[in-house]
């Protein structure tokens, strides 16, 4: 619990039992019965083992360690509300080790302590842009953790006078020595990502990652130039240069421009040097004391002689060793010439793959450039689109046509298919005609028939038949004459039917030929129009094609437009979240004490934080409504930030002037409104958590503090303007009371002094009454503009009016005798006079 930086061997010991037990339950089953909670040195020095343990350790102290994560961050939050000079610089490097176990939990191929390739990085972030954006802003984070946290300390250590060469320097500067080491890889790996994603994405999208790369530069720049003033970390550590600028993502060439910062342990590279180099001298020198020792051991009597012989029996045996040795050289000196031909091949293939990349880098940006043409081209899709709409009219315009002509070749139809059933009728007219006919030959054959019957009968009965064939033959003649008129009556029949069809089947050639002209026509309008539908199918297709990549596009710059405002949201709430910071640190700040603030002012700042709340609140609805624009939430935000730290400073500094129990309760209403800032903020900064962000608790912890600031405030300024008006009208009553009592006491000395004395000394008392009187009324008026010049209150009519009443009424004494004594000796009368004048100055008093 000493003030003294933990002893490295302590360290080392719990380090290699990580690696002999393989992982690090046993550390965390004794650092759980640590006094973390009462004890902040022993706190930061816990933070400091574990940075190492997870550094050096294990690969499995890492997911041990993270089990317990819950337990670092409870430690960070309960340091970081108490005021102890550990206590702010415990929390913080609690976030930052919480932060550290995430990330190489969530990356299980990148170890603790960062060593990994570029290769394995670029592997783990993957192609997914979305994925290479989240892993960029990991990393970010989590180097922004890390220098905040060596802020801290530089800046503690500069306000208490420590120096880096005492052991309270060292306790505080040595947990920084593992955190170089993270910083370096950190800015590597966030760089190489960088140069990823301006590689993939437009460079608009990235301004706020370039920015808050640039910050963190910046602050890694003044980290590493102040470490490396310092004595304590130059024989410890060599902190590497920084460029002057960060590197230019915006030119693809500058990343074979770029060096990678290498930090460099001097024990561990003179470590590795006694390891790589071989030994041969070390054994040829140690074997002389050994052989030398054993001498000494077999007798220290022995004589010269022996002494000689053994000496010349060591000598031969480094003559023989000594070829060995040269062996040996030589194949270390074959091995290192062999090492450093495959150290040219590889940065060879590096070259190689560094131009191949280059090559890349310039085919995506003509990639980049015919993105920005058919952008363009979008431009010259209104055209299209214009052109659609014609040729939309056009197709309107043709099918009107083709109705018509459908409806003027169903009247065709309709037309055909009556000719058609009038044909019908003709026909069957004829074939009516034609069996008539046919029944006329049938009969006409009957008759033939039995007529030459009648003629046999006739041949074998003409002679009793003679009467019936002469009637027969009246009767023939009469059938022929029949017949014959029958014949002339069918005849003529026939011709008119046979005039009436010629005529109709004329007319329906002449409709047939009609109707196939139309039906020609029809089907060569049919083919334009179908060739003129599939034109424009084929048109509306293209159209619809390009309007849907439209829309696709419409959408990813829509999804783009999301992205880049929840990123500038996410900017301006990690600016916000450095103000409440900085708020709470100033909190804690011992220089701090110094300043003291009005509860009247910090009344004032927490109305305005209030209502900066409110507009928050609808800010972040309107937001929640439409996520393309974060304008109103960036200003609320920004705006709430200020408000809300001037609000947490000016509590701390009215808490300087207070008294000790309202003190404290206003610091621990300004941290807990900064914890709760804090977490708002970082429910704001996720897309997990937006939704359900929420102010109400820094609402009612603001309106605690506004209590807290009214309570402090002086009671005479609580009492209103009206109410002051009716206190000063009853005071004015009563002192008129009290002036008129006084009047009433004067005239009874000046009338006793009527009685009792005369002449001169009479004069002389009514001269003094006078005097009072004319004092009294002065004060009075005097009094009264004073108390209106420091209260600020005009008085009434009707205290102005009982004032100059009393005044002129009762103080208006006769001034001749006043007069009539400038000329004459007062001074003589002074012993006459002085009981009367002493009851006048008491009267007056």
């Amino acid at each position: 619990s000493a003030e003294t930086p933990p002893k490295e061997k302590y360290v080392r010991n719990i380090i290699m039992g990580s690696h002999k037990e393989g992982g690090a339950s046993t550390f965390w089953s004794y650092a759980l019965n640590l006094p973390l909670s009462s004890n902040s040195m022993i706190s930061w020095k816990f933070c400091y083992v574990l940075h190492k343990l997870l550094r050096d350790g294990h690969r499995n102290a890492v997911a041990d360690s993270y089990r317990r994560c819950r337990n670092v961050k409870d430690m960070g939050v309960l340091w970081g509300n108490l005021h102890d000079r550990y206590g702010h610089i415990v929390a913080l490097s609690a976030k930052y080790l919480c932060l550290k176990m995430e990330f190489h939990a969530k990356h299980k191929v990148i170890p603790g302590n960062l060593e990994a390739s570029d290769e394995t990085v670029e592997r783990e972030a993957g192609t997914d842009m979305t994925k290479v954006l989240d892993m960029t802003n990991e990393l970010l984070d989590y180097m922004d953790a890390g220098l905040k946290m060596a802020e801290t300390v530089l800046r503690q250590l500069d306000a208490n006078g420590a120096k880096s060469t005492t052991p309270a320097g060292q306790c505080r500067l040595t947990p920084l020595i593992p955190l170089i080491l993270d910083c370096s890889f950190l800015y590597h790996f966030s760089v190489r990502l960088m140069f990823k994603l301006h590689s993939r994405i437009a460079p608009d999208v990235l301004l706020g990652h370039r920015e808050r790369f640039r910050d963190l530069f910046t602050s890694l720049t003044q980290f590493f130039d102040r470490a490396r003033e310092m004595e304590f970390f130059k024989s410890v550590i060599q902190i590497p240069d920084l460029p002057d600028a960060p590197p230019n993502f915006l030119r693809a060439a500058a990343l074979a421009e770029y060096k990678k910062p290498v930090v460099v342990m001097p024990g561990e590279e003179q470590h590795e040097e006694e390891e790589v180099e071989p030994q041969p001298e070390f054994r040829e020198s140690a074997q002389i004391p050994q052989y030398y020792l054993l001498s000494q051991m077999g007798g220290s009597e022995a004589p010269v002689e022996q002494r000689e012989t053994e000496t010349e029996s060591l000598r031969r045996e480094l003559e023989v060793l000594k070829p060995e040795l040269q062996l040996i050289k030589n194949e270390a000196q074959r091995c290192v010439t062999e090492l450093k031909a495959q150290v040219n091949r590889l940065e060879a293939e590096v070259e190689e793959q560094r131009t191949h990349k280059q090559v890349a880098m310039v085919e995506n940006e003509h990639l980049r450039m015919e993105v920005e043409a058919l952008r363009c081209t979008n431009v010259a899709n209104v055209g299209a689109q214009i052109g659609y709409k014609e040729a939309d009219s056009e197709a309107q315009a043709a099918e009107l046509r083709f109705t018509q002509l459908k409806e003027r070749h169903a009247e065709l139809v309709t037309s055909h298919a009556d000719l058609m059933k009038k044909n019908a009728e003709t026909v069957k007219m004829l074939s009516s005609t034609k069996q008539d006919q046919d029944d006329l030959l049938r009969a006409k054959k009957q008759l033939e028939s039995e007529l030459e019957n009648l003629r046999q009968q006739s041949s074998n009965m003409v002679r009793p038949l003679q009467p019936l064939t002469h009637n027969c033959r009246h009767l023939l003649v009469f059938f022929k004459a029949d017949r014959q008129r029958l014949g002339t009556q069918l005849n003529s029949t026939l011709a008119g039917l046979q005039a009436e069809r010629e005529v109709l089947l004329r007319s329906v050639r002449e409709q047939e030929a009609e109707l196939n002209s139309l039906r020609q026509q029809a089907q060569l309008h049919h083919s334009s129009m179908e060739q003129e539908r599939q034109r424009s199918s084929m048109e509306l297709g293209s159209l619809h094609a390009q309007l849907q990549q439209q829309a696709c596009r419409e959408g990813e710059l829509a999804q783009k437009l999301q992205e880049e405002q929840f990123c500038l949201l996410q900017c301006a709430v990690v600016e916000a979240e450095g103000i409440i910071l900085d708020a709470v640190a100033k909190v804690d700040d011992p220089i701090h004490v110094r300043c003291i603030s009005s509860p009247d002012y910090l009344v004032n700042r927490a109305e305005i934080t209030l209502g900066s709340i409110d507009k928050m609140q609808q800010s972040h609805l309107v937001y929640l409504g439409n996520r393309n624009d974060a304008s109103g939430l960036l200003r609320a935000v920004t705006q709430f930030s200020h408000l809300a730290a001037d609000t947490i400073v000016n509590g701390a500094a009215t808490s300087h002037s207070a008294p000790t129990d309202q003190a404290d309760r206003l610091t621990d209403s300004c941290r807990d409104c900064a914890n709760h800032c804090l977490q708002f903020l970082k429910d704001l900064k996720f897309q997990a958590s937006l939704q359900r962000a929420d102010p109400s608790a820094i609402r009612y912890t603001v309106q605690r503090i506004l209590a807290l600031g009214q309570d402090l405030r002086p009671k005479g300024q609580d009492v209103l303007k009206e109410e002051l008006g009716s206190m000063v009208d009853k005071e004015m009553i009563a002192t008129s009371t009290a002036i008129e009592e006084a009047v009433l006491r004067m005239d009874e000395i000046l009338n006793q002094a009527k009685k009792d004395t005369s002449g001169v000394k009479l004069e002389v008392n009514q001269s003094i009454l006078g005097s009072c009187s004319d004092l009294m009324k002065v004060r009075t008026q005097s009094s009264l503009a004073q108390f209106s010049m420091n209260s600020g209150f005009v008085f009434t009519s009707s205290a102005s009016a009982l004032l100059s009443r009393v005044l002129c009424q009762k103080l208006s004494l006769d001034r001749r005798t006043h007069l009539g004594l400038e000329g004459c000796g007062l001074g003589r009368h002074t012993a006459a006079v002085s009981s009367t004048n002493h009851q006048y100055k008491h009267i007056y008093c």
